[in-house]
């Protein structure tokens, strides 16, 4: 007897139909899973079976075939165990074929039957929304994939439960989507950072236009403390924007209990592979970039990290998305972060330290600083130093502006962008920075001089412009003035 059941697999953000058809005939014992999947999907015959038994289902003893249409698409993961055992109860007679019209199902198996959680549940759910199905899932995963409005989820602990349904001996309700509301870690406040003023003013301007940030300090001196405070400057995220990064985390594995409505903070550690930092696999899951996507991505210790892995930055820190081929398909990820890296002046850290003398040669220093090459260098619009405190300012109780006060202006420079502009400051390119970055004869003259002295490319040229412009927006002037682009190049030192 031939069953057929529906189900989603992930293809980057899309959910794919896939069809599960199962065929039981008479003859010599046999089971095979064809369609391209990989050794998960391969695996679960075993877990399928032992499931059926410690669930008191009858498991076929005769030819098995499980075809997972279309045939051509790679399919990979443990959520297609739910369908399978479905569709196998179907072509035996337990399931009548009318209880499964309506239905698609995602979920992997445990040997005593548990229903448990899958990945990317969101994504798998707006799948069935787009179909018109009603989706049967885990009850881990059922309250995730609620998230999507307009989607009838059916969350299930058991197989045993979720048949019990399907038959109508039992009701299961509706899943609702969690209510968890991500909320600012008031923990990480401003006024816990000694002194460093210029760095908080950077961290200000990074804030409000989404402005990239290099900054170079002796160990200890307060950058990692600075970053971590970053993401408490930034607005919540817009329902859509919510929508967007907890779709990308859903696809990578972490479960959701609600919408992320705050900025994401993503620190990996200089041990990633470039894979691991833009995304990876047969299937490519979400890297670092993706999962910072409308937040924040610290990179500490910035020199330390692999070249090939800071290289495959460039294109995403222009684009704003990363797309990543494979022989069948391509996939493209959002990746529109804002960059935070830190590093010491040198390998053993004390470069121009005003306590500690530097033990580096000058061919150590210089190749130190030339693990990051000069093309990823010039994409940062803010480099600045973080010097060490003295001992007067360790001693000194923390002055300065709380998080909520700094917020307050850098959301009020973010409302005059959308309102101009309809984007952020770092945002505007060709045309629309010409239109909203004019100058004044006397700035035009000092840009002119700055950019022969220090020998500017074309995009350093442009990232002063935003930051200038950016400066201005927080200061409340409709025009760049003579001081907002004296700040902007102070901000455009290069590295010891």
């Amino acid at each position: 007897m031939l069953a057929q059941v529906r189900t989603y697999s992930l293809f980057g953000l899309e959910a794919q139909p896939i069809t599960v058809e199962v065929d039981v005939s008479q003859g010599m014992p046999f089971y095979a899973v064809v369609g391209l999947p990989d050794k998960a999907v391969e695996e679960s015959r075993e877990r399928v079976r032992a499931a059926l038994k410690n669930a008191g289902f009858p498991y076929p003893q005769g030819r098995v075939v499980i075809n997972l249409a279309p045939a051509e698409l790679r399919k990979e993961g443990t959520h297609y165990d739910l369908p399978i055992a479905l569709g196998l109860l179907c072509a035996q007679g337990t399931l009548p074929p009318e209880a499964l019209k309506g239905f698609a199902a995602a979920g992997e198996l445990g040997l005593d039957a548990e229903l448990r959680p899958v990945p990317g549940a969101v994504n798998l759910a707006l799948g069935a929304l787009l179909e018109g199905y009603k989706l049967l899932m885990p009850q881990a995963s059922a309250e995730e994939a609620a998230l999507i409005e307009g989607v009838q989820v059916f969350g299930a602990a058991h197989l045993a439960q979720l048949v019990q349904f399907l038959l109508g001996a039992e009701e299961l309700p509706a899943a609702r989507a969690g209510q968890v509301v991500q909320s600012l870690d008031a923990s990480l406040d401003l006024l816990d950072v000694k002194g460093q003023a210029k760095a908080k003013r950077a961290l200000e301007i990074a804030a409000a236009g989404g402005h990239h940030l290099l900054m170079s300090g002796s160990p200890g001196s307060g950058k990692t403390m600075l970053a971590k405070r970053l993401p408490g400057l930034l607005p919540l995220l817009a329902p859509e924007e919510a929508l967007e990064v907890t779709r990308i985390h859903s696809a990578a594995g972490r479960l959701m209990k609600g919408l992320l409505k705050t900025a994401p903070f993503r620190s990996p550690h200089h041990t990633v592979s470039d894979a691991g930092l833009i995304g990876g696999g047969t299937i490519p899951k979400p890297g670092e970039i993706s999962l910072a996507h409308r937040g924040v991505l610290f990179l500490d210790e910035f020199p330390e990290f692999s070249r090939d892995a800071l290289e495959v930055l460039r294109q995403p820190l222009e684009d704003g998305v990363v797309t990543i081929s494979r022989a069948r398909a391509s996939f493209t990820y959002p990746a529109r972060f804002l960059l935070v890296a830190a590093m010491n002046p040198c390998l053993c850290g004390f470069w121009n330290d005003s306590q500690v003398p530097c033990t580096c040669t000058p061919g150590q220093r210089l190749r130190y600083v030339n693990r990051i090459s000069g093309p990823l260098l010039d994409r940062f619009d803010l480099v600045v130093e973080v010097p060490r405190l003295t001992p007067e300012e360790l001693a000194r109780v923390p002055e300065g502006e709380s998080t909520a006060m700094v917020r307050e202006r850098v959301l009020t420079a973010r409302e005059r962008m959308q309102s101009r502009q309809g984007k952020l400051n770092s945002e505007l390119f060709g045309r629309d920075l010409r239109r909203h970055t004019v100058l004044s004869p006397s700035s035009e003259a000092l840009l002119q001089a700055a950019t022969q002295r220090l020998a500017l490319t074309a995009r350093s040229y442009d990232r002063i412009l935003r930051v200038a412009r950016t400066i201005a927006d927080l200061a409340g002037a409709e025009y760049i003035q003579e001081a907002h682009l004296a700040e902007a190049l102070t901000y455009r030192r290069s590295l010891p």
